[in-house]
């Protein structure tokens, strides 16, 4: 898979991305991320990104040309063109499961008051938010929605199982984890998980599970886990 970012902080990008299982998956070549500045598309001497915003009010909005030089500089056929801004659609575990399905990403990252909208018509196939809050630039929002696609691709992670294990995959929570040793301070590790019992250990997670979503995150629960 292939993954462009187009932002006005590459840096910003660079650091998180380039560690941990991030780094492993463009070392295996499961994924081929490139990270650009998007000043590189400017044609003006002072590489402006920016300006005014017709009708008034505060702030700067991204122009429309470096944007559309970049992207049509690196689309294909079989390219999805993202848009990371507040006012996009908020992403989730099956977005990522989408996006890990695509052959070619270009990502936009949004800054200072919003980006041309003719960017949005024309250009973007989907505008996404990373949550209901407004960050300083999109790159960070970009780093986020990367990290989550990528350790969907095959061979990423370690074991395949760990991905369809994680939170949301399943449609809820992930139950509570424990690890060596089997007390702590007085703390004891769950009898389900040290029985050796796969069916408890399973009811057990699925039952840990749903008190987890419940508590946390209701708004996950169907009417049947209720």
């Amino acid at each position: 898979m292939r993954i462009d970012i187009l932002t006005l902080f590459p840096e910003i990008c660079r650091a998180p991305l380039g560690e941990s299982i991030m780094k492993r998956a463009q070392e295996s070549g499961a994924l081929e991320l490139r990270i650009h500045n998007l000043r590189d598309w400017t044609t003006d001497k002072h590489r402006m990104t920016d300006d005014a915003p017709f009708g008034g009010g505060q702030g700067m909005v991204m122009k429309p040309e470096p944007i559309f030089a970049a992207v049509e500089s690196l689309q294909r056929n079989d390219s999805m063109v993202i848009l990371m801004t507040p006012q996009g659609r908020r992403f989730n575990q099956e977005i990522a499961a989408k996006f890990s399905s695509q052959q070619h990403l270009i990502i936009v990252c949004g800054h200072y008051e919003g980006i041309d909208h003719r960017v949005t018509e024309q250009l973007a196939d989907l505008e996404i938010s990373i949550g209901d809050y407004v960050l300083t630039n999109g790159a960070i929002a970009a780093v986020v929605v990367v990290d989550a696609v990528t350790r969907l691709l095959p061979r990423v992670l370690g074991h395949e199982q760990s991905a369809a294990d994680d939170s949301f995959s399943s449609g809820l929570l992930e139950a509570p984890q424990y690890t060596r040793p089997a007390e702590f301070r007085g703390w004891k590790v769950p009898d389900a998980l040290l029985s050796g019992n796969h069916a408890a250990i399973a009811a057990w997670r699925r039952e840990q599970a749903l008190a987890r979503t419940e508590q946390n995150r209701p708004d996950l629960l169907s009417k049947e886990d209720r």
